[in-house]
């Protein structure tokens, strides 16, 4: 039986750990590895045509699957495209194998044809970064990186020369239990008492909840009806925690909307559950903090905590909520309820005026047309800026859909690589990409890649030929805004150009009637809607705070506009509440 090379074990160690697909762009010393793909049945090479395109598309797939994915680059300016996507992946927690080919080993050090260090450039966005020198290390690296990647949840990159990947392996790859799954991590009983003390000790309880409450919903919940405490989240928390939750108030942040802020300031004890919440402004300082996190390294980063809870958010709800007192009491639950419908009625009124008749189209139109037309169980992939806020307050969860985003590293230009990733994953549900003409056309070169592969991603476009997000920044900041206008083209054109079904939209009344059709079409869609670059009008009073960072402004209503269908469940949980 003939020997086989590197590259190959390479490759099959990647299938054996569950990578499907191999995102890149071929070239030079990345050969050995693509055409060692190219011979194993495992594994497909997804030819896109931009690397930083490739990292997040691996990151999507492996945020919804929790499993490993892989991406990688050819040497020096190829792998080092890599990055802005990988730091995404990292941030995120999602498990991605980076691999960064390099230049010929004998070269290393002496200045050679595009010479990088990329054992150096990758440490900070990731778990474990090294370089191959020999055949027989890189079993045991790649194993390494492929253990750090799924155990500590990020990335892993592994650098391999060219001439390195094309030598024959000394030995076979051979079989090696790997790692697949993060384990359940339990606090110990000494926490958890002391949890369960503080608060039985606590008349009014709020929790607040991220991403870490992802498969915990129901204790959650059965918590928050033992203690009779409000939910809030962040916006990483929104798809896990707001569908069919009675207790909701919102959320808080620079995005946030209705009673979640007022909830986590007036209560006793506060429990921060699977959120990293970085915006510190919007938490408080003068009461009782706790925070429980798979994560012991987030711990108390954003506040002073009274106590540090190191464990999974399920496995810390599940030991906690048999050990807490039944609190009789509701006022403060209600107050909150009650607050947060009276909130959401407001900015509803807002933004119902007239705005079926409105040119240019309102966002906030569009999006909420867009959460009533979208699949029950769509995957939604939001670029960052203003498609944020439209996603925050319009796309409608319900434990089936799913939402990412570059909602921690906080990147352009992610939604329509992380759509490409999410619809490979699973080419028969509906993937929306919710992209901004700033992001769109950054890596517009890939809405090809939908093409080429007749992926079915359905690119819907908020078109307002501005940088949004700045210049509200610029406002608020008390600058004009310049630098950011986009002369745009005819997008629906050019989707259609490049083989794609492609429609411009520039009235409220054709909203709907087009994403009903890009919808019904077999394959890539885009639907080019044409927002008003207004709609970033500011409420009348605007204090110091404020201003300030968007201290308060943001989290209360720096945007006019509503909320979508959240009214409506917020007024629903008011039924919750015991008439007299």
């Amino acid at each position: 039986m003939p020997k086989e090379t590197v590259a190959e074990q390479f490759v099959d160690i990647l299938a054996r750990a569950g990578v499907r697909r191999l995102y890149g762009v071929v070239g030079d010393s990345l050969n050995p590895v693509v055409d060692a793909v190219r011979r194993n049945a495992a594994v497909d090479w997804v030819q896109v045509r931009h690397e930083e395109a490739a990292a997040f598309a691996a990151g999507a797939e492996a945020q919804l699957t929790g499993t490993l994915a892989a991406c990688a680059g050819s040497c020096g300016p190829g792998n080092l495209h890599l990055i802005n996507g990988l730091y995404d992946a990292h941030r995120s927690m999602a498990p991605v194998l980076a691999l960064a080919s390099h230049i010929p080993s004998a070269e290393i050090g002496t200045g050679f044809f595009q010479e990088t260090h990329p054992d150096q450039l990758f440490r900070e966005c990731s778990h474990y970064c090294e370089l191959v020198s020999s055949p027989r290390q890189m079993p045991r690296v790649l194993r390494t990186g492929i253990q750090n990647a799924i155990g500590r949840g990020g990335v892993s990159v592994i650098v391999l020369p060219g001439d390195v990947a094309g030598e024959q392996a000394p030995a076979r790859t051979g079989e090696h239990a790997l790692v697949t799954a993060r384990p359940s991590v339990r606090p110990g009983d000494a926490e958890i008492d002391a949890l369960a003390r503080m608060v039985d000790e606590a008349d009014k309880v709020t929790l607040f909840c991220g991403s870490g409450t992802a498969g915990a919903h129901e204790e959650v919940m059965r918590f928050a009806e033992r203690v009779k405490a409000p939910v809030g989240h962040a916006l990483r928390g929104k798809e896990w925690i707001q569908y069919d939750n009675p207790y909701d108030v919102g959320m808080s942040g620079l995005l946030g909307y209705g009673a979640a802020y007022e909830a986590t300031h007036a209560c006793d004890l506060l429990i921060l559950l699977g959120t990293d919440f970085p915006y510190n402004a919007f938490l408080p300082d003068d009461v009782k903090i706790v925070q429980v996190d798979v994560r012991p390294e987030h711990l108390g980063r954003r506040a002073a905590l009274d106590l540090a809870v190191w464990g999974d958010v399920r496995e810390t709800l599940r030991c906690l909520t048999p050990r807490v007192r039944v609190k009789s009491s509701r006022k403060f639950l209600d107050k909150m309820l009650a607050k947060h419908a009276d909130a959401l009625e407001g900015v509803v009124k807002a933004y119902t005026r007239k705005v079926e008749k409105h040119t240019p189209i309102h966002p906030e139109y569009a999006a909420s047309v867009l959460d009533e037309e979208a699949a029950d169980d769509a995957v939604f992939t939001v670029d960052t800026g203003m498609n944020n806020v439209w996603a925050a307050r319009y796309l409608t969860p319900n434990g089936r859909r799913r939402v990412i985003g570059s909602f921690t590293h906080g990147s352009m230009a992610n939604a329509l690589p992380q759509a490409i990733g999410a619809q490979f994953l699973d080419q028969g549900r509906q993937v929306v990409s919710m992209s901004g003409d700033g992001g769109f056309s950054m890596l517009m070169g890939d809405f090809l890649t939908l093409v080429q592969y007749g992926l079915p991603v359905k690119v819907v476009l908020f078109n307002n030929s501005s940088l949004g997000m700045v210049e509200l920044e610029m406002m608020v900041g008390g600058l004009p805004s310049y630098g950011t206008a986009n002369h745009n083209p005819d997008f629906a054109a050019i989707a259609t150009a490049a083989g794609a079904y492609g429609v411009r939209v520039e009235k409220p009344k054709q909203v709907r009637g087009a994403l009903r059709d890009a919808f019904r079409h077999k394959g890539p869609a885009l639907v080019d809607i044409v927002t008003d670059p207004n709609a970033l009008s500011m409420p009348p009073k605007i204090t110091a705070d404020m201003v300030s960072g968007f201290a308060l402004s943001a989290g209360r209503m720096v945007l006019e506009g509503g909320v979508g269908r959240m009214a409506q469940m917020a007024r629903s949980n008011l039924r919750n509440i015991p008439r007299p």
